[in-house]
């Protein structure tokens, strides 16, 4: 063994095993970083959530809104019979919008009996305990009617 290496390979040697030491002072930080930032990771977990859940809601309320237009401009339709098809497909839709039921869905028509709009209100679902948002919807469609050419 050639001497004149020996004391370079000590000293790194040395230096390595300082380096090893020192680490072991951070013994223990990934637990608490992770107690610090876990509150955080929740918050924006429960967050997306919740706003994925207003937008399900504001979808279920439009596509019943259209479905009670659908069914009311059709020509000599049923007075309610738009209330009634929003209502059927609030029911089938699933929980995402809650509280639906308590004005209803409403139909109107307007304008010289030309024009139906069917609005939808409700409240979505909560995903974090306390937070709900409320939500309505509108969808309009013109009646059918025969017209002269």
């Amino acid at each position: 063994m050639d001497h004149a290496a020996f004391p370079r390979w000590r000293r790194a040697v040395t230096a390595a095993r300082r380096r090893f030491a020192a680490g072991d002072r951070e013994r223990g930080a990934n637990p608490v970083e992770l107690a610090v930032v876990m509150p955080l990771i929740l918050v924006l977990l429960f967050g997306s959530l919740q706003v994925s859940a207003v937008f399900l809601a504001r979808a279920t309320a439009l596509n019943a809104a259209q479905s009670g237009v659908n069914a009311q401009r059709v020509q000599q339709a049923e007075d309610g019979a738009g209330v009634a098809s929003a209502a059927t497909f609030l029911q089938t839709a699933g929980g995402w919008l809650v509280g639906w039921d308590s004005p209803g869905p409403t139909c109107v028509i307007t304008d010289a009996d030309t024009e139906v709009t069917c609005t939808v209100t409700g409240r979505s679902l909560s995903v974090v305990p306390g937070v709900d948002f409320a939500v309505q919807q509108t969808a309009h469609g013109t009646v059918e009617r025969v017209t002269q050419p």
